[in-house]
């Protein structure tokens, strides 16, 4: 077989059509992760052959993708707040409407002096996406990501330690089972919050994450109700609570955090203009 091109391989494209709505694109980062070029590479030369092994790699990753294996897993990496961090199976791969909840808790701390010192949470850490953005703005803060699975902690682990994060501790709990009596400033997560009926689980990239990350009880507000109620003996007076959840789960969630006795309670807007990121402040004189 003789070698193709870079022009040859993007012109596979509407082959991806029926799994992928950004096909080129993802055919675009195959390309650069196998050539270990960027895409202005591509646009370059794209007369470009693949040498043998890499055309082999091409193939078998562009099959990968037509049986409907996310980019994140087949290339092994996702950039998240501009950090590469490897993904795999273990774990949900990091959204781009999670970086609402790293702009929001950087937002509460605007005010802060650069060298302000904070305790900050983040439950369920998966990839370490959140603690790992929090960390790479905030290089005076002390931050703790805990996850109950020991793959995703390993995967976390192996993200702290590529990113060379000394300020950021990785540890193995369910949810609070592992913290002791230390208490934080803001508490952050993303925790499973879809409906274990929802037919969209059956769909898209879900289909290759772990059920344990996605779904939840009480059409899906099983682990948020959790956290709501065991966060508050785990923060700090006028401390942050920050959750994200489902598009149509604000309403829930922020009565949640208002019979629990948060306040300043509100929900922010993802990037497609939905409910994602509630939030609450724990009111200094509550018991």
């Amino acid at each position: 077989m003789s070698n193709i091109t870079v022009a040859q391989c993007l012109q596979l494209a509407p082959e991806l059509d029926r799994i992928s709505d950004s096909a080129r694109l993802d055919i675009e980062i195959i390309l650069c992760h196998i050539l270990q070029k960027n895409r202005t590479w591509l646009f370059t030369w794209p007369d470009k052959t693949l040498s043998e092994v890499q055309q082999q790699t091409f193939t078998n990753f562009f099959q990968r993708r037509k049986n409907g294996e996310p980019i994140a897993h087949i290339i092994g990496q996702r950039e998240f707040w501009s950090l590469p961090l490897a993904v795999n199976n273990s774990t949900l791969i990091p959204r781009p409407d999670t970086e609402l909840l790293v702009e929001t808790a950087l937002e509460l701390f605007a005010q802060d002096k650069p060298d302000q010192m904070r305790h900050c949470l983040d439950l369920g850490t998966g990839t370490g996406a959140i603690v790992l953005a929090l960390a790479s703005e905030k290089p005076h803060w002390k931050l703790l990501g805990v996850d109950k699975s020991a793959d995703a902690v390993a995967l976390a682990e192996q993200n702290r330690a590529q990113l060379n994060f000394n300020h950021v501790t990785v540890l193995q709990s369910d949810w609070f089972a592992q913290i002791t009596a230390q208490q934080f400033d803001v508490i952050v997560s993303n925790p499973p919050y879809i409906d274990p009926q929802d037919p969209h689980l059956d769909q898209g990239d879900v289909r290759f994450e772990p059920r344990s990350a996605l779904i939840a009880d009480n059409h899906g507000l099983a682990d948020i109700e959790s956290i709501i109620r065991k966060s508050w003996h785990y923060l700090q007076s006028d401390g942050w609570l920050l959750l994200e959840h489902g598009y149509d789960q604000g309403a829930a969630v922020r009565e949640l955090l208002r019979a629990r006795g948060f306040i300043a309670v509100e929900t922010r807007r993802d990037l497609g203009a939905n409910e994602r990121v509630s939030l609450g402040k724990k009111l200094q004189e509550s018991a």
